[in-house]
């Protein structure tokens, strides 16, 4: 049985859960292959308009689950596998054409940072830590992890959490831009909250302007160029274009059907 639950609240929103709270929703491999295959397959439902990424048990994600490292990450050849499927999950978190928010409350470490920061915003709520304890457990955050982590928070704080591989708080979360929001709620509706503009807008366009705004934040805008020119395109050819003019002028909301 997967840990990994895909529902829907409401026609437009899913929610990923992260469903092993024996472990603070700690992620094995088999979690980490599902979490992939759980966003690649969002990716492609036009009825989505956007994601929220959470966890079971009053917490999010607290990281790989080190327990299994023994058996799977027990030296570098299994460790390089290990760590190719762990980017995967990444990947497919980053390649999302929807808007996608980390809904975030009690631990949230190591991977957990990762994947949350793989998704476009982070809704935390107080009393929720935050940290990457790499420096104390003898590893190191890889290329990906630590390129995602400085483009969000910035090179000083990058190394002030990696360095000192601390918990820190929600305040700090803020503070550092780590999260976006701060509630005292259910993380969850508060992510729905802070994404509904979002999800009433025009899909095609969000997904054009977050390849572009992606790839600027990688340096690797000029191999991206065609695939975007086409995208741009065909967002002036699309139905929603002809229904954002026609509603701008009719003074009414839009309907969009992402088409």
């Amino acid at each position: 049985m997967s840990s990994i639950a895909v529902s829907r609240r409401g026609p437009a929103a899913a929610i990923v859960t992260i469903d092993r709270q024996a472990r603070r929703n700690a992620l094995d491999l088999a979690a980490w292959r599902d979490l992939a295959a759980a966003f690649r397959g969002l990716a492609e439902d036009r009825g989505v308009r956007v994601v929220v990424l959470t966890g079971v048990g009053g917490h999010f994600c607290a990281g790989a689950d080190i327990s299994e490292f023994a058996r799977a990450r027990s030296d570098s050849a299994s460790g390089a596998v290990y760590e190719k499927t762990v980017e995967a999950a990444y990947a497919a978190i980053r390649a999302l054409p929807q808007p996608s928010v980390a809904a975030i409350e009690g631990s949230c470490a190591g991977g957990g940072c990762a994947i949350a920061l793989s998704c476009d915003f982070r809704v935390m709520r107080h009393g929720a830590r935050f940290g990457i304890p790499a420096a104390k457990l003898g590893t190191i955050y890889t290329i990906g992890e630590c390129h995602l982590l400085q483009s969000t928070i910035g090179l000083a704080n990058a190394k002030r959490i990696l360095f000192g591989g601390e918990l820190h708080d929600a305040a700090t979360a803020r503070e550092t831009g780590f999260a976006d929001a701060l509630v005292d709620g259910d993380p969850v509706d508060a992510a729905l909250d802070f994404a509904a503009a979002m999800a009433a807008n025009a899909p095609l366009a969000i997904a054009g302007m977050k390849t572009i705004l992606d790839e600027l934040a990688r340096g690797d805008i000029g191999k991206a160029r065609p695939g975007i020119e086409r995208r741009i395109r065909e967002a002036l050819d699309s139905a929603d274009y002809r229904e954002g003019a026609a509603a701008f002028m009719e003074k009414r909301p839009a309907r969009f059907g992402g088409r």
